[in-house]
């Protein structure tokens, strides 16, 4: 019996090449950290699991401290009166309350210097606070772009619906 040998590479250095290249895209530490979120919440919230929930289906990893925020919302920098719930670091931006994750991707694609995003208090019909609870009740509320000098301007508006 004759033992047939081959000197050609089983992959070729260009598949390899390639794979390689694919990994790296896929493993990136910039697309891992734009899709990475820290949240703070009281353990026992609802609307911040639903909130987080959006934020998973959204394509957001997500780890959760359940400390309650306060500090944290101070760490950052958020004034009071822009406070909600829960309050979120992502891609070095200041997340807090129930803020939607297009509005988030829209952050941190257009990259303006600012803290971040707040929806103040916990407005019905935005993400976390749209469950069956609420029936199909949506009030206005504003997705507010903080300074660091702490104001702010609407970043996004929504109208809400009449039920």
């Amino acid at each position: 019996m004759e033992l047939v040998t081959s000197t050609e590479p089983a992959v070729s250095r260009r598949a390899l090449l390639t794979a390689a290249a694919m990994l790296l895209a896929v493993c990136s530490p910039a697309s891992a950290k734009s899709l990475f979120a820290e949240v703070w919440k009281d353990p026992n919230c609802g609307c911040c699991k639903d909130w987080i929930a959006h934020l998973e289906a959204g394509g957001f990893r997500v780890k959760v401290n359940d400390t309650g925020n306060e500090r944290i919302r101070e760490r950052l920098g958020v004034d009071r009166k822009y406070g909600s719930c829960h309050t979120a670091l992502i891609g070095g931006y200041a997340i807090e309350g129930h803020v939607p994750v297009n509005e988030i991707q829209r952050l941190l694609k257009e990259k303006p210097t600012a803290l971040g995003l707040a929806v103040p208090g916990m407005p019905v019909g935005s993400p976390g606070m749209d469950g069956g609870l609420y029936g199909n009740r949506k009030d206005p509320y504003s997705v507010m772009l903080l300074t660091k000098d702490g104001g702010a301007t609407v970043y996004q508006r929504y109208e809400g619906s009449k039920s």
